[in-house]
């Protein structure tokens, strides 16, 4: 009898476990900021410094707000934001109105439409 009890507890503590790690994930995304990349003209050439003076936490959401016709963001590695160039396996967004989350560390966003990213259309965030 013991025996299905402290299955019962086991089960009940794993429980509120679950329960207090799924809360503490959910907080997380509610103390999350959200900007507009490039500001209230959205996702366009130079834009390389438009994080300089702001402070960025992982998770924070990043919104590109652009043209879909002509522009694209394309999450890429350092050596693809230095190079302008897609590695293999870049997530691409095209929807003009994309939404990412911020890992911890530097993340590279380029546009990788022919001669964009090299006219400055890219940008680097570094989260903490």
């Amino acid at each position: 009898m013991s025996q299905g009890r402290g299955s019962a507890s086991l089960t009940m503590s794993m429980v509120t476990l679950m329960t207090i790690v799924c809360m503490l994930v959910l907080l997380e995304h509610a103390n999350a900021a959200t900007y507009n990349v490039g500001g209230p003209g959205g996702w366009t050439y130079n834009t390389a410094s438009w994080p300089k003076g702001k402070s960025f936490r992982a998770g924070d959401l990043l919104i590109f707000n652009y043209d879909s016709t002509s522009h694209n963001v394309v999450a890429v590695d350092r050596t693809g934001y230095n190079s302008c160039k897609t590695p293999g396996g870049a997530k691409v967004f095209t929807s003009g109105k994309d939404q990412i989350r911020l890992a911890k560390g530097v993340n590279y966003f380029i546009c990788n439409y022919p001669g964009h990213c090299e006219s400055g259309m890219k940008v680097a965030i570094t989260a903490v």
